[in-house]
């Protein structure tokens, strides 16, 4: 079973938690963190600290972490951050348009990922695992967590409920985009022991959001093991920072595409390589789909809904039926000839966050046909990581993101 445990969070001095936290650091791009993080208390200043750096300085260059660095703890020694002085869990609430979602931050074992009792359901790319190999060894921390799942434990949701009803909260605010962030500590032996009781007893844990860094984490701990002696295996560096939610409180938006060209082809050419897959019907208006096997489609101007042939039956694999699967090894691959999204750049992703209206202008000026997908369930995820599958790229999305900056978890022993 894979084991979670406390740590000596480092968060806001009361009052700054609004002022430090920040979206994470890998939705934005570097003009955006740049004005997010115009507040100096910002924790863009650590986890995107190229924007204390004139624009020409190379965001992945060891003068930017080591600027990570130094900017964590100076806000350590000037107060603005704290640590705990004892190991604690924290209780994280995000409310996002009235839905509830409770998870537990705590620490997971890197050699729970190693032995596979914390599923993948994503290949990760080096070029970004080395960024952030680089981030949290310059810091001597887990600087942004790791968004894990579980299958509902009734137990532990008891235990929560009762931290929740018995204590208050350390943070209570709505950040810019709406979203109302609460945390409380776990400070007391009995609530501690329970939850690590309780844990012991899941089966696994699933990465939800943060492949990357999750095997970042596990390299640095590997790599500090290895120039180690006497080591005991509970050193911080082989545990890394996550927030653990149950499946239940989780909702995946889609995960949209919109795509550079027709491959040559006219409009005429490409709706009848379509037509060969799908049933093709015209939408009066932007089209989200309403069921699994139906996508949106918006070309020159107009919205179609794609539908699978009714001999198209699921074939039991729990890869190749998820719709994704379906869009890009029925269309996307043979029609439009891009065999690898991951690095095709006639393809780009689009988070359902953003609306249908995103699709329709990004077809309407850098691209020229957008798809609204019908979103990945948790039960599909769960599924795949089950069946020890990766999903294709870009297959879920999740709302709303974990705020960065309210729980950092130090490698420090002292």
């Amino acid at each position: 079973m894979p084991r979670f445990k406390p740590f000596r969070g480092i968060r806001p001095a009361e009052g700054l938690a609004e002022r430090i936290s920040a979206l994470p650091y890998d939705v934005m791009n570097r003009k955006e963190a740049k004005e997010m993080g115009a507040d100096p208390l910002s924790f863009l200043h650590i986890s995107r600290s190229e924007i204390d750096l004139d624009d020409s300085v190379d965001p992945y260059s060891p003068v930017v972490y080591q600027t990570a660095r130094k900017n964590l703890y100076d806000m350590l020694d000037e107060g603005s951050l704290t640590q705990d002085g004892a190991p604690c869990f924290y209780v994280y609430r995000e409310i996002m348009d009235g839905r509830v979602q409770t998870g537990l931050v705590g620490c997971a074992s890197i050699d729970d990922y190693a032995s596979g009792h914390i599923k993948k359901h994503e290949l990760t790319r080096v070029e970004k695992e080395i960024d952030r190999i680089n981030h949290f060894d310059a810091c001597d921390a887990h600087t942004e967590p790791v968004f894990l799942t579980y299958r509902k434990s009734g137990p532990v949701s008891a235990v929560i409920e009762r931290v929740v009803r018995e204590a208050d909260p350390v943070y209570n605010f709505t950040s810019g985009d709406g979203i109302q962030h609460i945390l409380w500590v776990v400070s007391d032996s009995e609530n501690i022991a329970a939850l690590e009781l309780e844990f012991e007893k899941i089966d696994a844990f699933y990465i939800a959001d943060g492949h990357h860094r999750s095997a970042s984490a596990v390299k640095v701990g590997t790599k500090r093991r290895d120039a180690a002696r006497n080591l005991t295996g509970e050193e911080e560096f082989n545990f890394f920072l996550t927030v653990l939610f149950p499946d239940e409180d989780l909702a995946i938006l889609p995960y949209n595409r919109v795509v550079k060209d027709l491959a040559g082809l006219s409009a005429d050419e490409f709706l009848a390589k379509v037509g060969k897959w799908f049933d093709i019907a015209r939408a009066d208006e932007a089209y989200a789909p309403r069921t699994r096997h139906e996508v949106g489609m918006y070309l020159d101007g107009q919205w179609y809904v794609l539908s699978c042939k009714a001999d198209r039956a699921d074939t039991g694999d729990v890869v190749a039926d998820l719709d994704i699967s379906i869009l890009q090894n029925e269309l996307l691959g043979p029609i439009l000839g891009i065999e690898d999204p991951r690095t095709d750049k006639r393809i780009d992703f689009v988070g359902g966050i953003r609306g249908l209206s995103e699709l329709e202008k990004r077809a309407n000026s850098d691209m020229r046909v957008a798809f609204s997908m019908y979103a990945t369930t948790i039960a599909e995820l769960l599924s795949v990581a089950d069946a020890g599958k990766i999903m294709p790229p870009k297959s879920t999305w999740f709302e709303p993101k974990l705020r960065s900056g309210l729980f950092v978890h130090s490698f420090r022993e002292e």
